[in-house]
């Protein structure tokens, strides 16, 4: 059966993907980075030391500075019960093995906590489940292996079905490519140590989206940070 569905998605997800993605991409607003600090201590309390990976999403593309985008709303989320010590890196327009590179390059600093949030530009670039489910595995064994961070929490995917840029059939394909995306990295993780899921429940209507429609605006970073730091506070008793 999934052999089968995985056809399906093959006959009419990359055709409407190479047809009407190009001319959305051209006709979208081109977002730049939030300025301020990638990396910085904060707070009182035991100390945790956290990293952010990942791509626009986590860059905080969709607001002006990084105190409004996923960092500092996760560092002041926790830095009321911690002195965190945080580092961010993430690109707009990086795909997981871009990733991967980048923090290879980055060398961080060895961390109790990564937080990661990738797999949209893969599936943009058309890259097919399993393979990006090995690179996400060649991702997460780099971090709790050599780079020695003790716990990684994964984002899943977004809800793209309902992104305000993108126009349908897009939306409907990208839409179920993405719960694709999704369900197979809940699946992946269960079995794989030291990670927790952590499914991306926010809304995404235009109320809460940047101007350009597709990046996440302040009250959708809010809402990923409170996430974030609920689950975060709970396993490590902040």
């Amino acid at each position: 059966m999934g052999r089968w569905a995985a056809l399906w998605h093959r006959i009419w997800f990359y055709p409407i993907l190479v047809t009407v993605g190009p001319w959305v991409k051209f006709n979208t607003i081109r977002l730049q980075e939030p300025k301020g600090p990638r990396e910085g201590v904060a707070g009182e309390g035991p100390d945790l030391r956290l990293l952010i990976l990942g791509d626009s999403s986590a860059a905080g593309v969709g607001v002006a500075t990084q105190s409004t985008a996923l960092s500092g709303r996760l560092v002041a989320g926790l830095s009321n019960g911690a002195r965190v010590d945080w580092q961010l890196v993430a690109r707009c327009g990086d795909t997981t093995p871009k990733a991967l590179n980048r923090v290879k390059a980055a060398q961080p600093r060895r961390a109790d906590v990564a937080v990661t949030a990738l797999g949209v530009n893969d599936m943009l670039r058309g890259t097919r489940l399993h393979v990006w489910l090995d690179q996400q595995r060649a991702l997460l064994d780099l971090l709790t292996g050599p780079l020695g961070m003790g716990h990684v929490y994964v984002s899943g995917m977004p809800q793209v079905c309902r992104f305000p840029r993108l126009p349908n059939p897009l939306r409907w394909a990208l839409g179920h490519q993405a719960a694709r995306f999704d369900r197979g990295l809940r699946d992946m993780l269960e079995t794989y140590p030291n990670t927790t899921f952590i499914a991306a429940d926010m809304e995404l209507d235009s109320s809460v989206m940047a101007q350009d429609g597709f990046h996440p605006g302040p009250a959708v970073f809010q809402r990923w940070a409170d996430i974030l730091v609920d689950q975060l506070k709970a396993d490590r008793g902040i």
